[in-house]
């Protein structure tokens, strides 16, 4: 069954649509993998949208897919209803690594993306330096990687990331080597600057609590072949805190998180290795 989150009528057109999206590995010496399979959803523009599911269920080639670094074997992604299938450098793309420059210092490392776009340097750092002592990196402007902490170099590359001026945002795990503490105060970060600059943002983690703390919507992916099992919009106001996560509500949505998650697991897998 395809789950496909529509949008009402009347309301703005998906910022992103994912249709019938699906990917078959192949190689000569092994039999075919599918790794995902007719995935269909559509998000709305400026939202906030988590997957969680098991490892290896395809979140990882679904946001291959996503950045144009992956074709599919059938389906299509539209931005804005304009078919970007293949596409690369039209949606932002953070991994789990920040992949920071050790050559070059935090501040030319923010910039960066805006000067593979094209930017003067001079004028990429006049964007950035109002920015970097906005969201608490500004001390750190002339240092370098090696001497920021996990933390911090995590904000330095979501900032990088938000800086090259792209609508979606797709951010894979980006805080999932990060200590509890540090990541609590990254995952209220993260949101400062989502609705600062008020961009969409597609979300993998394992974490089902900073799946529900940080979402408007989660999707449930099955096993592998990844399907969405399950969606749901997360009503729980903001701006949220820590407090929010001791509440009924909160509570409720983190169970049938884990109820998805374990009746999916109790489910047959398909044979081999998805990306």
């Amino acid at each position: 069954m395809t789950v496909h989150a529509q949008i009402a009528p009347g309301l703005a057109t998906p910022k992103l649509r994912l249709e019938a999206l699906s990917h078959e590995f192949r190689s000569r010496n092994s039999a075919p993998v599918q790794a995902i399979s007719n995935i269909s959803l559509d998000v709305r523009p400026g939202s906030f949208v988590s997957l969680i599911g098991q490892s290896g269920c395809g979140k990882s080639t679904l946001f291959n897919i996503l950045a144009g670094l992956l074709t599919p074997s059938s389906g299509r992604v539209l931005l804005d209803g304009n078919d970007i299938t293949g596409r690369a450098g039209l949606v932002s793309y953070m991994l789990q690594k920040d992949l920071l420059l050790p050559w070059r210092t935090v501040l030319d490392n923010v910039i960066y993306g805006l000067e593979i776009q094209g930017m003067d340097r001079r004028e990429a750092r006049d964007v950035a330096e109002p920015l970097m002592d906005r969201y608490g990196l500004g001390k750190f402007k002339k240092h370098y990687p090696s001497s920021l902490s996990g933390g911090m170099r995590q904000r330095a590359a979501l900032l990088r990331t938000l800086l090259c001026n792209n609508d979606v945002i797709l951010l894979d795990e980006p805080f999932a080597a990060l200590d509890a503490q540090t990541r609590f105060r990254m995952q209220e970060w993260l949101l400062t600057l989502w609705q600062d600059f008020g961009r969409t943002v597609l979300f993998v983690t394992h974490d089902v609590d900073e799946a529900v703390f940080l979402s408007d919507e989660i999707c449930v992916l099955s096993p592998r072949p990844g399907r969405i099992a399950d969606r749901f919009d997360v009503p729980l106001a903001r701006p949220r805190n820590r407090e929010v996560v001791t509440s009924p509500d909160f509570v409720s949505i983190k169970q049938r998180c884990l109820d998805l998650l374990f009746a999916t697991e109790a489910a047959p897998a398909t044979e081999g290795t998805a990306a």
